[in-house]
């Protein structure tokens, strides 16, 4: 009896466990949602209280910037008309480091900041050194020249004078490091006294020379503390809501983000907007597919063909213009008047007139496309590579003897790329934090709905189990007697139902004691 009792009280316990993890369970199917889309948006803000804060802070992402160099292999023939033939030289990669600094909460749920940016070569990532010469045009004296075009004869013919006296040629021979960091040249003091303010430069010029050691100008942005919906998004650049480059509002307008973090819960309809200081203008990338970095579920997001489309093949675009083939922009009227273009590097995607017109140009998807990798739930870039190319637009210029006879061509001078991808304990961390514990609360639930389940049924058996024998026990079978009572012992008077009773012969006397 106290066997069955005490395993009684067993099988109520365990019903009552399962009875409980069954509602746990079911609060969580409830509750969890809501509360992890809380976590989120909680520490995806900008506020020195959220987890990611000092990821946004200084990025412990190791970005590079990997740098390629177009080598002119027949300068001379260019010079009298010919197709140019170039060869790529590099990649030359630097390990890029950023931090924020001057943070600044202003009253208007918004944060202000600058970041800045230096540069380290790394020889054992590159394919070359930074004293390698590469033969290149002279993008100041050329664009000095195109600027000119318009200008007088007189004024021409000066300048063709003051070339000369400075050594100045359309196609120049430096080093890797200078083009890149910078060279003093007389011509740019030259440039200043004919054209004052032209050039926003004093004694150097490079094609990197703005970015080492300096900033990308001051970023207001939203910290989604008191407006979520605008989490990320750029309020102001440079005290400015608008640039003042292009020739229609929406080109000039200040869209998406600073380029380092979006807002969470992404969909496939969603696209990946910023702004981009070095291209004067914002981007908008669109979906891909969904993938995975190292674990971490990501949506890819690429550039839209419309990306670099000229004004007759995306309307939107006109406010680029002037305009050339598809495929490149112009961005004169934000680089001091220079006839410079940007494009994917090698003009992929582009008119294939662009890359037929220069021998050595292999544009490829592969190689040349640029692409982010992001996580969707907290709009974190996992893995990036962002490239662009940077042509210059050059041509005889009647007057100006130096450009001899050049044809019309866009001849591309660098690309480069930006790469960076989460490695490391912050990778681990975000995996931990933002993966890991969301997933083992989604499955969680469902295994205690499960566990519940299981132990509810534990006294349901338990009882069919006892109520059976019971049954059974209350009707034996008739054969089976030792389960039936003993009879009640007869009166005395009656005859032991042992005793031998007398019977009576056929005839109906009894029996003598003899028979």
């Amino acid at each position: 009896m106290g066997g069955r009792t005490r395993a009684g009280w067993a099988a109520a316990a365990l019903g009552g466990l399962g009875l409980l993890c069954a509602l746990l369970g079911a609060v969580m199917i409830v509750a969890v949602p809501p509360f992890m889309r809380q976590q989120v948006l909680k520490n995806v803000r900008i506020d020195p209280s959220s987890l990611t804060f000092k990821v946004w802070k200084d990025l412990p992402v190791p970005f590079y910037l990997s740098i390629y160099l177009f080598d002119v292999l027949n300068p001379k023939e260019v010079l009298v008309g010919r197709q140019p033939q170039v060869r790529e030289l590099g990649p030359y990669v630097y390990r890029e480091f950023r931090h924020k600094s001057n943070i600044t909460f202003n009253d208007n749920d918004t944060v202000s900041f600058r970041e800045y940016r230096h540069f380290q070569f790394q020889p054992h990532m590159s394919r070359g050194s930074e004293s390698d010469y590469v033969s290149m045009p002279n993008v100041l004296m050329m664009s000095s020249a195109m600027m000119a075009e318009k200008k007088s004869m007189a004024l021409k013919m000066l300048m063709t004078l003051g070339f000369s006296s400075l050594g100045q040629h359309a196609f120049m021979n430096r080093t890797v490091g200078e083009v890149i960091w910078g060279y003093s040249d007389p011509l740019i003091s030259l440039i200043n006294h004919i054209l004052p303010g032209m050039l926003p430069l004093k004694d150097k010029f490079g094609l990197f020379a703005e970015f080492n050691n300096s900033d990308s100008g001051l970023f207001t942005v939203f910290t989604g503390v008191k407006d979520f919906s605008r989490v990320h998004l750029v309020d102001k650049w440079n005290g400015i809501s608008k640039v003042n480059y292009w020739h229609s509002d929406q080109c000039n307008m200040i869209n998406g983000t600073s380029g380092q973090m979006w807002a969470p819960f992404m969909t496939p309809k969603t696209d990946v907007e910023f702004f981009s200081p070095e291209a004067c203008r914002s981007m908008k990338l669109i979906y891909q597919e969904a993938g995975a970095y190292e674990g971490i579920p990501t949506f890819r997001f690429k550039a839209p063909d419309t990306l670099f489309a000229n004004g007759s093949v995306y309307p939107p675009n006109e406010g680029f213009c002037p305009c050339l083939k598809n495929g490149i922009q112009n961005v004169s009227t934000c680089k001091f008047n220079a006839p410079l273009f940007i494009s994917h590097p090698h003009f992929y995607n582009a008119d294939p007139s662009l890359a037929e017109a220069v021998q050595g140009l292999h544009p490829s998807e592969k190689e040349h496309s640029l692409f982010l990798d992001v996580h969707p739930v907290t709009g974190i870039p996992m893995n990036c590579s962002v490239k662009l190319q940077v042509s210059l637009y050059m041509k005889a210029i009647q007057g100006i003897g130096q450009t001899r006879q050049i044809a019309p061509v866009v001849m591309p001078l660098v690309w480069f790329e930006e790469r960076g991808s989460m490695e490391g304990e912050p990778l681990q961390a975000f995996y931990r934090q933002l993966v890991l514990l969301p997933k083992a609360l989604h499955y969680g639930q469902f295994v205690l709905l499960a566990l519940g389940g299981l132990l509810l049924l534990v006294p349901i058996v338990y009882q069919i189990r006892t109520q059976g024998p019971r049954d059974t026990e209350s009707q034996p079978s008739p054969g089976d007697t030792e389960s039936q009572p003993s009879p009640a012992a007869p009166p005395a008077w009656l005859p032991s139902p042992r005793a031998p009773l007398l019977q009576a012969p056929l005839g109906g006397q009894p029996a003598g004691p003899g028979a």
